[in-house]
């Protein structure tokens, strides 16, 4: 380049050039992101679209958001962030319409496939076989979700991560993850939202942790339709925080607050947070005020319902593009008639990319509807009811904007009335079908666990060995032992949660391993299962393998939303394309009293498919599962037995070696005559009782599933059934619980009803929650005597003879 050119490019761009083009391009991304509102609304009301919920009146503060996120930060936002994934690059506006239509196709929708309603914003941090991709070289957004605030508990875990990667040195080659820990977790929230208990819990986390957290508060005075006196004290979310602001060098907060059409104390404030974040993870908060929502909430309602003319006046004279253009004027960047230019300019790329993003969309479902069509053609002409299959035809032919729906259930309601075809065409239509069920399960249905090669379900089992010198020890000490090992060959493992740090965990199964291995390894967190859980989401999201314990199995219930909501959800919902493989570590079943002694085993598995359940009946099986989690990439919630610390269990010479396989029960005693099955530490009793009836002659095969997701992938269970033609499930959760679906699982997926002589029959605790004290415990969960006399009953039943009524 000559030197010429070097001092014309040098002019060209001074800082008030800079500056001008840099704003005249954020003005025209904001009134392209708003007319992509604005279509994408009608595209709901007039049918083309299910749901629409927009970003309008919130462009100017992520537009100035936009300009501080760097490469390696990551985003936990909620469905008001289409500008700002726009300003990074991160969402095209063909993009935009593509996730409105719920296109299928990963390249049109690279956020969920279609999965997810629109709004709801993602990156891809794996790539398509499931490996990591250099996070720390793109910027990054978590899958969003839809519920309220639930982003929050996982922002602190995408917050914390930085923290680590600055501090534990261990973690210094992991620079696909993280530059030196530099990078700042940037969360956003409606002004409602901060009504929910896990923001105000994550808010206090986050201080407690002086993490690299940037919460924006989008401020409009609603929640839908319910204003901000009925949400917020003092209708101001920062007024009553402002007990968390920092004072000289004391922790805290740095509370920031900018008004949402103020353009250039926006971009001000945006490099002040970031600052203060990025280089002393200080935690800040922005209060973005004066938001308005031109549409109202979503396209399923409007919000002249209930704001008055002056509330809407004031919105239309307030809005944040009305006041930028009036900015640029006032400043010179541009008159009247370039800014008149520039939007038609943004207008038209917003109807171009809507115009694209249906042709992509509608082309392959046509496709396949000309196809139906012509297998129901055939079809006409062969039924001797014709008529029915032509109404169908007529109906697919009548629809302008068919859905993919349409086709596959008029195929299969064309089967009904080719029931006696032997031309070929029936089983042509079947083959067609099986093959759209294939395609529609990889669009809909795949990916609600890993695919990858490390998926668990490809870690082979290896049991523990023992030798004549294997030592005889407490439970808790194999535990101890094996999280010390791990500790010491993984940098990226930390174990955290209530008591887990100081103490060594209320049952000393961490004893002495905060003293070894540090205090950002092994540590306490406060009282707050919810982000507990948050922060092992969020550090797994950024290639760290958290350890995330809940003291008891019963608190798992504070953190169940963000279990089912989040963590269960986040491989399905972005279709592979992010992990989250936290191990959540709890301990249950049976002990003392309501709320120490639960085992609401029902509620959870239904609540988080796409978490591995594990229930380990004992301490080495336990740390068997640990290592295998670890060598995979899916999360699991491991549930160890709470009264079986202290027992004895015999210390495996390969501990270090030994994986507990998923889905792969064990029988822990043979037997001919009935099959029991159950798990944890219920199997100590069914045990007992096994032993008792042996007395009675009658013998039972007692099977531990290990894991009920997933459950006996072989089919084991069935062989056994197939021995003993009997059935008992015993289960300590209520009645109608996991008993439940083990039956299920056993009886309808196994189809061990062929096989059975008797009814298959549940033993479960009672409705209640337990009772306090041993007596407590006897009267409110299934006892050994209730085992043997439920078992007994059966073979009754099945010969009084030999076996008289008790």
């Amino acid at each position: 380049m000559s030197e010429t050119s070097v001092q014309s490019e040098q002019k060209q761009s001074s800082p008030e050039e800079t500056f001008k083009a840099q704003t005249l391009a954020d003005y025209r991304l904001a009134v392209e992101s708003r007319e992509a509102s604005l279509i994408g609304r009608r595209e709901v009301l007039t049918g083309k679209a299910k749901f629409g919920i927009f970003g309008d009146g919130k462009e100017l503060p992520q537009i100035a958001w936009a300009k501080v996120f760097k490469d390696g930060d990551f985003r936990s936002g909620y469905y008001r962030d289409q500008t700002f994934m726009m300003a990074i690059g991160a969402l095209s506006t063909q993009e935009f319409f593509a996730s409105l239509y719920a296109d299928t196709n990963h390249d049109h929708e690279p956020a969920s496939a279609g999965r997810q309603m629109n709004g709801h914003f993602a990156t891809q941090s794996l790539d398509a076989d499931g490996n990591w991709k250099s996070i720390a070289a793109q910027k990054n957004s978590s899958a969003d979700i839809s519920p309220t605030a639930g982003q929050m508990p996982r922002l602190v875990g995408l917050a914390e991560a930085s923290k680590h990667y600055r501090q534990n040195k261990g973690l210094k080659d992991f620079k696909q993850f993280s530059h030196n820990g530099d990078e700042i977790a940037w969360g956003t929230i409606g002004n409602a939202s901060t009504s929910e208990g896990p923001f105000f819990e994550a808010i206090n986390a986050a201080g407690v942790l002086q993490i690299p957290m940037v919460i924006s508060i989008w401020d409009d005075d609603y929640g839908i339709s319910v204003h901000s006196k009925y949400q917020t004290t003092k209708e101001n979310i920062s007024e009553i925080l402002k007990g968390f602001q920092r004072d000289g060098e004391e922790s805290g907060y740095e509370i920031l607050r900018v008004k949402a059409h103020d353009y250039p104390s926006l971009i001000e404030t945006y490099e002040k947070a970031e600052k203060i974040a990025r280089k002393k993870h200080i935690p800040v908060m922005i209060h973005v005020t004066e938001v308005t929502q031109p549409q109202g909430h979503s396209t399923s309602g409007s919000h002249e319902r209930y704001k008055n003319e002056q509330r809407l006046a004031w919105e239309r004279d307030f809005d944040c593009i009305k006041k930028m253009r009036e900015f640029i004027v006032a400043a010179g960047l541009a008159d009247e008639e370039q800014l008149d230019a520039l939007e038609k300019e943004a207008k038209k790329a917003a109807r171009d990319a809507k115009a694209a993003a249906w042709k992509e969309y509608i082309a392959p479902i046509k496709e396949e509807i000309a196809t139906v069509r012509s297998l129901l053609a055939e079809a006409i002409a062969a039924a001797p009811e014709a008529e029915a299959i032509k109404a169908m035809d007529q109906e697919l032919a009548a629809s302008a904007e068919p859905l993919r729906r349409d086709g596959i259930a008029a195929l299969r309601k064309s089967l009904r009335y080719l029931r006696q075809d032997q031309s070929g065409l029936k089983e042509r239509i079947k083959a067609w079908l099986k093959e759209q069920n294939q395609a529609n399960h990889d669009r809909y249905s795949s990916h609600l666990y890993s695919e990858s090669a490390l998926s668990p379900m490809k870690v082979e089992g290896v049991a523990p060995q023992y030798s004549e010198e294997s030592p005889n020890v407490d439970a808790r000490i194999i535990l101890r032992d094996n999280f010390d090992r791990i500790l010491a060959e993984r940098p990226e493992v930390m174990i955290f949660g209530e008591d887990s740090g100081k103490i060594g965990d209320v049952n000393q199964g961490l004893e002495g391993l905060q003293d070894k291995h540090g205090e950002n390894r092994v540590y306490d967190t406060g009282i707050r299962e919810a982000t507990i859980l948050g922060q092992g989401i969020g550090m797994a999201m950024r290639g760290l393998r958290p350890i995330a314990e809940i003291q008891y199995l019963d608190y798992l219930l504070y953190a169940l939303q963000v279990m089912s909501d989040d963590l269960a959800t986040v491989h399905y919902r972005s279709k592979g394309r992010q992990k989250a493989p936290v191990i959540v570590r709890t301990r249950g079943h049976r002990l003392e009293g309501i709320w120490h002694s639960g085992s609401p085993m029902g509620a959870i598995i239904n609540a988080v498919r796409g978490v591995h359940v594990l229930v380990p009946r004992n301490m080495t099986q336990a740390a068997g599962f640990y290592n295998t989690m670890l060598d995979s990439d899916d999360p699991a919630l491991i549930v160890e037995c709470l009264n079986g610390y202290r027992l004895k269990e015999q210390m495996p010479d390969n501990l270090a070696e030994i994986r507990t396989p998923l889905g792969i029960p064990e029988t822990i005693r043979e037997g001919k005559d009935l099959t029991i099955v159950s798990y944890g530490s219920t199997l100590r009793i069914v045990m007992e009782a096994a032993e008792q009836l042996a007395e009675f002659g009658i013998e039972v095969e007692v099977i531990d599933p290990q894991s009920l997701l997933p459950f006996d992938i072989h089919h084991s269970i069935r062989e056994s059934v197939a021995k003993t033609n009997r059935l008992l499930v015993v289960d300590e959760d209520v009645p109608g619980g996991a008993s439940a679906f083990i039956l299920q699982q056993i009886v309808d997926v196994q189809e061990a009803y062929r096989l059975l002589d008797s009814k298959p029959q549940c033993l479960s605790a009672k409705a209640h929650r337990p009772a306090y004290g041993s007596d407590g415990d006897y009267f409110s969960k299934p006892s050994a005597e209730d085992v043997f006399d439920k078992v007994y009953s059966m073979m009754h039943e099945f010969n009084p003879a030999q076996y008289p009524a008790i």
